[in-house]
């Protein structure tokens, strides 16, 4: 399948047969610098999501995946002996899993990695480390044309001219294809749609700003920046029609945790009559998850908050809290679009029936 369904590309894997990688693009350094790392070591990918060089629930298990299959793929190269692949599959597939604790799609392409390992024991060490990178490219495949339905599904939601706000990034920078809010935004204008995309710019770290707003301009996409309390003020002023935002975990009852600042935006929607949706593949559903009160939410650096790119914004020594997500209710939210069509509350029963028929779908 082909993996770029846009002007540029998040992920991949670079199957060379001395030096076999991973490479993406550092989002740390966009907009100012498009940069991108070639990663030949698994710790190398780990440290990549950590440090959100790669972020989005989707691009994270891609890259999640490929880093498992890399650190197979070399140790066989280095002549690891077959009584311990399984060992060192399980200490890679720890690895990733530890990286970061919200984004539930980490956890669904580890197992993923895990299921493929087991099915192949007592093959050779290279057959099975060649499954595995197979595995990891199977599991971009899926999400390239999980985010094109996604946009199919999404695009009639949005009117056909008007302002569509967005939060944070699930654009292509965040998926393995065109994206998730942004792949439905970028379906509605290829149906002619003459939409303007408003900006959140998503403070702490900017990934509005920085990422969504560099994609909007990449693709040609009309876009204004605001900062987060513009958004009110402009939904008063009549300028938007529609919000849409992505999702790290969706439980069952579809209370939907995504980046910090969404619950705002989904009340302030709420008071203005303007629909909110939420736009993920089924690999996002947690149906072992029954409401929102049960996603973990990580919490991260304080530097974050009391520096801006390096720069000391804070006086020294301030107390900082810093959740990196936030849950939207699922009494928020207009729907919840995925690659099997809209879910409507109350939801559950949508939930059920869509990860019911992707899994269907993927043992063909």
């Amino acid at each position: 399948m082909q993996r770029k369904a846009q002007s540029f590309e998040t992920v991949a894997w670079v199957d060379d047969a001395t030096h076999p990688r991973v490479r993406m693009i550092d989002q740390r350094l966009l907009p100012v610098e498009t940069a991108y790392l070639a990663c030949e070591e698994p710790e190398e990918v780990a440290e990549a999501i950590r440090t959100l060089a790669v972020r989005g629930a989707p691009a994270i298990g891609i890259a999640a995946a490929y880093g498992v299959a890399l650190a197979l793929v070399r140790a066989v190269a280095q002549g690891l002996p077959a009584e311990q692949f399984d060992a060192l599959l399980t200490s890679e597939l720890q690895r990733f899993a530890a990286t970061r604790p919200t984004a539930v799609n980490l956890f669904w392409a580890v197992e993923r990695m895990r299921l493929c390992g087991a099915r192949s024991a007592g093959q050779t060490p290279m057959h099975r480390a060649r499954g595995l990178r197979d595995e990891a490219l199977r599991i971009h495949d899926e999400d390239i044309a999980c985010c094109l339905a996604i946009g199919a599904h999404g695009a009639p939601l949005l009117p056909d001219a008007g302002g569509v706000l967005t939060h944070c990034n699930a654009g292509a920078l965040a998926t393995g294809g065109q994206g998730t809010a942004v792949g439905v935004l970028r379906s509605a204008f290829a149906l002619g749609k003459h939409l303007h995309v408003y900006v959140d710019e998503t403070r702490p770290l900017l990934q509005g700003a920085r990422l969504t707003a560099w994609e909007c301009a990449q693709d040609g996409m009309p876009a204004t920046l605001l900062t987060d309390n513009m958004a009110a003020h402009l939904m008063k002023l009549g300028k938007v029609q529609a919000a849409v935002v992505g999702a790290d975990r969706i439980a069952r009852n579809g209370d939907s945790a995504n980046k910090i600042g969404s619950y705002g935006v989904a009340i302030l929607c709420k008071y203005h009559n303007i629909p909110f949706y939420v736009a993920a593949p089924t690999t996002t559903v947690d149906l072992a998850c029954a409401s929102g009160e049960q996603i973990p939410i990580e919490e991260r650096s304080a530097s974050e908050v009391t520096h801006l790119r390096g720069v000391q914004i804070a006086p020294a020594g301030v107390g900082v809290f810093n959740p990196a997500f936030d849950v939207v209710p699922a009494a928020l939210i207009a729907g919840i679009i995925t690659e099997h069509g809209v879910a409507r509350a109350p939801f559950t029963q949508d939930l059920d029936a869509m990860v019911a028929q992707a899994a269907a779908a993927r043992a063909f």
